[in-house]
Formats: C-alpha cells, sequence, structure tokens
C-alpha cells in the first residue's frame, strides 16, 4: 500500500573531527555475498504492461542477489531482485528484519529492482492499494491489472533477509577492485523525435518521420570485484543502464542471467553477481534505427547479458584490487506531489473503462482504466514518499531513486560527482514509475513513458529534484581515491636488449 512521510533524512559512518584522532592502520575490509531462489511458480502473473498475463513456462530461474560490505566501524547491504519492481513496504518490511537478524541499519540497505519483465509477481497494483475504491475501481485495479500476489512479495521479503545475513556471515577479508568498461552496442534510446514536432516511444523501423534520437544511452559498466585470501572471485556488483525486457519465453531472470553466465564462465560457477540497474527509463534492447528484424527473446538475451558480461570481465581482469575500503551511507525521504488529470478527463476515462476493450480499442482502453484508477488513489495519497539514497564503496558511490529513471539524468549526476566511479541505480527502494526529464513532459516531449497512468504520475520536475536531492546527499560523503598499482622502481637503465641501433648486416 502506498504511503506519505514526512522528511526524514539518515546519515551513517561519518566520522566527525576525524582529523584530531592518532593515525591508526586501517582494518582489513570484508566483504560478503548469497543467494536465494525467488522463482515464481508456473500459472503467476508475469509483470508488467497494465494488464493480466500468466506464466505457462520455466526458462531460468528468479533469484536475490545481495553483497554486504564492511570496512572495519561500518557495514552496506547491496540487493539485486529479479522483478520488476519492489514496493516500498516490501523494501521497509525486510530492512526490518535485517535490521534485527543482523544489525544493519536500514538506511545503509540499498535493494534495487533489476526490472525483469520475465519474473514473478511484485507488481504493479500492490494488495490492497485499491481497497478504499468503488467496486468499479477494484475490479479494474486487481481483476483487470497487472497485479502482485501477496504470497510470493512475503517470498521475496524473507529471501532478501536471507539473503543479507547470509552474505553478513560469510564475510571474510578481501581484496576490493573497482573499474568501469564501456559497451555502447547493446542498449539504445527508444525515444524520438518526430517530424510533426512531437517524441514518440518505439516508432517503429522504417518509419519515415523519425528526425533524430531524443535522448543517450550511458554506456558504462561499473563494477567492484572481490578476490577472497585464496585469490578467487567470490563476488562483483555489475552497474549497466538498459531495461530488462529481453523476456526469453517463460519465467526468467532477463538477460541478467546471461550477465551472470557470462561472469561465471571466466571466473567460475559459485561467483554471485549483484546487478544493479542504471538510469535506463528511456532505454532498451531494441535498436529502432537498423533496419533488420529482431532476434528472438531468448537470443536477444544473450546478445545483450553476453555483451555487458563480457565487457565486467574484462574490467574485473584489468582492476588493481586493494585491502582497503571506506563505505558510508545517507539517505532522505520526502513527499512528491502527483500529476493529476483534469475532472473532465476522469469523467471521460469512466465512461471508456465501463466499456468492453474490442469496442474501445485495447489501448485506449488500458489508459482510460488507468486514469479512473489514479483518480481512486490520488484521493486517498495524493502525494508519495520517494526516498534517495547515497551509498559508497571506497571510490564508488551508487545513487539509487525510485522510479525508472530517464538515462540523461544519470549523466547529469555523473557529471556532479567527485566520485572516482558513480554509478545510478533506479527502482530501488521502492518504486514511483517513470521519472522522465522536464523536456520530455514539454511542448515537444511526449511518448510512452509521459502516459498519465496510475503507475507514472509524479510532477513533472521530479526528475530534476531528485538529481538536486542525490547530489546534496553525495555531498555529504567523501571520495576514496582509486586503487592504483604501486609506481615503477626509480629509472636505472633501458633495456639492453632493446638500446641497440638497427642492425643490417
Amino acid at each position: 500500500m502506498i504511503s506519505c512521510m514526512k522528511r526524514r533524512t539518515f546519515l551513517g559512518a561519518i566520522p566527525a573531527a576525524a582529523a584530531a584522532q592518532p593515525a591508526t592502520p586501517a582494518p582489513a575490509p570484508s566483504a560478503g555475498f548469497a543467494e536465494r531462489d525467488i522463482t515464481p511458480e508456473i500459472g503467476m502473473e508475469r509483470p508488467g504492461n497494465y494488464v493480466k498475463a500468466f506464466h505457462k513456462s520455466l526458462n531460468d530461474p528468479c533469484k536475490v542477489r545481495a553483497a554486504v560490505f564492511d570496512d572495519g566501524s561500518s557495514r552496506v547491504a547491496l540487493v539485486c531482485v529479479d522483478a520488476l519492481m519492489v514496493s516500498r513496504a516490501v523494501v521497509k518490511a525486510a530492512r526490518e528484519g535485517i535490521r534485527k537478524r543482523c544489525g544493519i541499519p536500514p538506511e545503509a540497505v540499498l535493494t534495487g529492482a533489476s526490472h525483469s519483465h520475465s519474473s514473478g509477481p511484485t507488481g504493479m497494483v500492490q494488495p490492497g492499494e485499491y481497497d478504499h475504491a468503488s467496486p468499479l475501481v477494484r475490479t479494474l485495479a486487481y481483476e483487470k491489472s497487472s497485479a502482485a500476489h501477496l504470497g510470493y512479495l512475503k517470498t521475496v521479503e524473507s529471501e532478501i533477509v536471507e539473503a543479507v545475513c547470509a552474505a553478513d556471515r560469510s564475510r571474510a577479508p578481501h581484496r576490493i577492485g573497482f573499474g568501469v568498461g564501456t559497451e555502447d552496442e547493446a542498449a539504445f534510446n527508444r525515444r524520438f523525435r518526430m517530424r510533426n514536432g512531437l517524441t514518440f516511444t518505439h516508432p517503429g523501423k522504417g518509419n519515415p518521420d523519425i528526425v533524430a534520437v531524443a535522448g543517450p544511452i550511458d554506456p558504462a559498466v561499473t563494477v567492484t570485484g572481490c578476490w577472497n585470501a585464496k585469490g578467487e572471485l567470490t563476488g562483483c556488483v555489475v552497474n549497466y543502464a538498459c531495461h530488462a525486457t529481453t523476456s526469453p519465453a517463460g519465467i526468467s531472470a532477463n538477460w541478467i542471467y546471461w550477465l551472470e553466465k557470462t561472469i561465471r564462465g571466466s571466473f567460475g560457477p559459485n561467483v554471485v553477481v549483484v546487478f544493479l540497474a542504471g538510469f535506463c527509463g528511456d532505454v532498451t534492447q531494441v535498436d529502432n534505427l537498423d533496419p533488420h528484424g529482431n532476434p528472438d527473446g531468448e537470443k536477444w538475451s544473450q546478445i545483450v547479458g553476453g555483451r555487458v558480461g563480457a565487457e565486467a570481465v574484462k574490467v574485473l581482469h584489468s582492476m588493481y584490487a586493494t585491502g582497503a575500503l571506506k563505505v558510508a551511507y545517507a539517505s532522505k525521504v520526502e513527499d512528491y506531489a502527483r500529476r493529476l488529470p483534469s475532472p473532465q478527463r476522469v469523467r471521460r476515462c469512466l465512461e471508456l473503462a465501463q466499456k468492453d476493450p474490442k469496442e474501445v480499442g485495447a489501448t485506449e482502453w488500458i489508459f482510460a482504466k488507468e486514469i479512473v484508477m489514479l483518480d481512486a488513489l490520488a484521493a486517498r495519497w495524493p502525494k508519495v514518499a520517494v526516498e534517495l539514497q547515497a551509498i559508497q564503496t571506497g571510490p564508488l558511490v551508487y545513487l539509487a531513486a525510485p522510479g525508472e529513471m530517464f538515462c540523461q539524468l544519470g549523466l547529469d549526476l555523473r557529471a556532479r560527482s567527485r566520485f572516482p566511479f558513480t554509478a545510478p541505480v533506479e527502482l530501488a527502494n521502492g518504486c514511483v514509475g517513470y521519472v522522465p526529464t522536464e523536456e520530455a513532459l514539454g511542448p515537444g516531449g511526449g511518448g510512452y513513458e509521459t502516459r498519465l497512468t496510475s503507475y507514472s504520475n509524479l510532477e513533472p520536475g521530479a526528475g530534476t529534484k531528485m538529481v538536486d536531492g542525490l547530489t546534496e546527499l553525495m555531498s555529504r560523503l567523501t571520495p576514496a581515491p582509486a586503487p592504483k598499482r604501486p609506481k615503477a622502481a626509480p629509472f636505472k637503465e633501458p633495456w639492453s636488449y632493446g638500446n641497440v641501433p638497427p642492425e643490417l648486416s
């Protein structure tokens, strides 16, 4: 159920008057990784797309993957859930379980959804969310819309707790490295400026009215790697910006399965791969400018996961890992206003929603239904609680927001960051739907992501506000330098094999 909260701010692991204390050797950092299975049952709902659909087969497992980092005085946890979304209610309940079981503060736990459209029923409508509404709205929400399964949500909540606590128990000294690579052929912006002056999402291959791509991609593959005392990679954290919509037939972690498979193929079958989705609300694997047909879902998953995984492998092999680490965290919760439909639009949509979708047309009926549901939602909760969070692991900062964030917002954060490595994380610690740029909601904007629905409805300036808030949180943290190899010995003389003129005879 959605709820509003007064502003709260948290700050952790920032020692006061540190300069006044005598220097002491830094404790060896420890890290732990774990994963748990959350594969839904066949017959459960396949989430997303505003209508009901059901799983008929299994392709590959869905998981919770967790990493815990400890610098000797503070701990943070990074969690990935193979899910379309994770509600704030589930996040809060899991954090409380983690606090009770292993003592990690709630504000030090980042839980992100991979946004797999082939995962279990964690959304979009939440249990009890429309119990206050009219019988018609309850029917539209619970019987006609993509909806979470209460029992499955409980499973996800408990397995988040289990994964984090298992990762915490497995903590051991590690050498930890950081790096970033580039993958610019796996993901594409799906929004295009059209000749009519508007912006369309997925306008279609070969559309003669396409003028130009309307937004960027973020090609950064940001990676943290952890090696144990035996020199084995035990786990890594990978951040990349691309929708998980390759969707092979059946239940699946989507292309993240092939990301994991690729990394394990190089480093071993027990490596835990924690994936945190970058800001990719307008970025998918679909290249609308490619005149060729798209591959099937399984092949598409292999392409995206394989390419991102291969780049992560390159980064892992190349990074320099050290036995030093500093962790810190900061977060705040604020209320954001909703965009609301006009009374005239609500009345018109109410008429349409009561008709047969075949009479109205599927698309028009779906979004009429959504306006009716939004009106009922806003009547009880006119504002939405939004948590912003910054988690530091040494030279890297994770900047987490709960929306499907437009890519440009993540690039804006990178431009403002003082950290050697910056990883924007979307759909973290809750879900508030699409968060476009203000430009996308302006006169030349438009497209799927700007539609007003029960899922996506934050105020037009929400994206800018979140970037400003994350920048402020980031400013409270002190970046650590990126690990570097020791300098070479002082120069003495050139290599004797090579310090000769050409020998022609």
